[in-house]
């Protein structure tokens, strides 16, 4: 008996130790510029207004970069991209190009940071043959050069592993966004994941904070990565030792940036890029990295429901791009995906729930709780995740249709119930 004891005794501590047992997670960090050249005469993304004009100039860099990750056999990349958004066909694409490295749709996050002064996102889409200039034209050159920096970067951060330690943090910061809707909801939650080596040395830092990059307006014809860029580099030079800043946007959908300094856009992007990177660096001292005891991702990929124009649309979205009832229907069909794969990845203490469009506030807040509520004590949007199939919003937001947002919404007033539930179920999947 008392062998049997100790025998049960010792099944229990080896069960309890592989429960507890920090993984093995190694990471690397790469980087790339993605700043076509000029002679390329591609528009910018945004504003139907620019009437698909190339850009002018460059005004500051654009920028990928991979933070990738290896737990023995299992490996997971996030890509942060400084640009509007991507088509559906760009992730299929680079999967593609890389899958002999052990990519795949299930384990690849892109998240651009929805720049107004950047690419446009339809001049990368392969079922664009529409040939409106308000919607943008496709180039089929720019999405070879994008396509061939993100192989590059993946490449060169797919290698070199080494040991990290991980720990995110998160605050309420105040006065710095809005919901330009005039609805109650704004996600004021600045989040941030740092990645040391470990040896303390800082590898990566994550930063997640909900709002449009819109100081840029359509008149302004310069490349930039807009405020997102500002607040990497602004981040990177305060805690130096060689880190790499990636900035993913939240549920965005109905959210702004609230500055009021009487300056120009340019000037804007820069002193907003450094408020958020201080309050950030200020998080970012307080985070004590630790060694990962759970390291988790998840895919599902579900069916969207029928495509349809909001009936606002004619009013707002469809004056803006030229659009009339029977042109919407083509445009719909051709570059309205029928499926959408969701993603989500647990690092730690931290899940990133991928949204593959701009999700309203109320939404995302809603999607945060519910996973929180299964014991994760960090949730974050991963907003326009892998690709942009249009405003997500509430059935209320949707049939009460107030503003741009609602007519910018394709799939009719289930949407925002359908693409929550969906992405809550996938979170929760690994929050055990």
């Amino acid at each position: 008996m008392k062998n049997s004891l100790i025998i049960i005794g010792i099944i229990l501590f080896a069960a309890f130790g592989l429960q507890s047992k920090a993984t093995n997670l190694t990471a690397n960090v790469a980087s790339i510029d993605i700043t076509p050249p000029l002679e390329m005469k591609y528009t910018l993304g945004g504003y139907g207004e620019r009437m698909n004009a190339p850009a002018e100039g460059i005004h500051d860099r654009i920028w990928a970069k991979v933070l990738a990750f290896k737990n023995g056999s299992q490996k997971y990349i996030i890509v942060t991209l400084d640009i509007l958004g991507l088509p559906s066909n760009v992730k299929k694409d680079l999967v593609e190009r890389i899958s002999t490295r052990g990519w795949s749709m299930e384990n690849v996050m892109l998240l651009p940071s929805h720049s107004h002064g950047s690419l446009e996102m339809a001049a990368l889409n392969s079922k664009n043959l529409l040939n409106s200039p308000q919607i943008g034209i496709f180039q089929p050159e720019l999405l070879e050069f994008i396509l061939d920096k993100l192989e590059a970067v993946i490449k060169k951060a797919d290698q070199n592993y080494q040991a990290v330690k991980v720990g995110t943090k998160s605050k309420i910061i105040e006065g710095l966004n809005r919901n330009r809707r005039g609805d109650p909801d704004v996600d004021r939650e600045l989040t941030l994941t740092r990645i040391d080596l470990t040896n303390g040395n800082p590898l990566a830092v994550l930063v997640n904070w909900t709002a449009h990059p819109t100081f840029i307006g359509g008149e302004d014809m310069l490349v930039s990565a807009e405020w997102p860029g500002y607040l990497q580099r602004d981040l990177q030079n305060l805690i130096g030792n060689g880190v790499t800043a990636m900035y993913y946007n939240g549920a965005e959908g109905d959210q702004s940036p609230i500055l009021n300094e009487p300056v120009n856009a340019y000037e804007k992007i820069q002193i907003y890029g450094k408020k958020i990177a201080d309050k950030a660096f200020d998080i970012f001292n307080e985070i004590k990295p630790k060694k990962v005891k759970t390291f988790k991702s998840s895919y599902n990929t579900i069916v969207l429901p029928e495509k349809m124009a909001h009936p606002s649309f004619m009013e707002t979205g469809g004056a803006e791009y030229g659009l009339d009832e029977n042109t919407v229907k083509i445009v719909l069909e051709m570059l309205g995906p029928k499926e959408v794969g969701l993603g989500a990845l647990r690092i730690g203490d931290l899940i990133i729930a991928g949204v593959p469009g701009e999700m309203t506030a109320k939404l995302g807040i809603e999607v945060k709780n519910a996973i929180k509520i299964s014991g994760v004590k960090y949730v974050t949007i991963g907003g326009l995740a892998n690709e942009w199939v249009s405003y997500i919003l509430t059935r209320d937001q949707y049939i009460n249709g107030k503003g741009y947002e609602s007519s910018i919404s394709f799939y009719g007033p289930g949407l925002g119930e359908i693409i929550s539930t969906e992405v809550i179920k996938t979170a929760k999947s690994i929050t055990n």
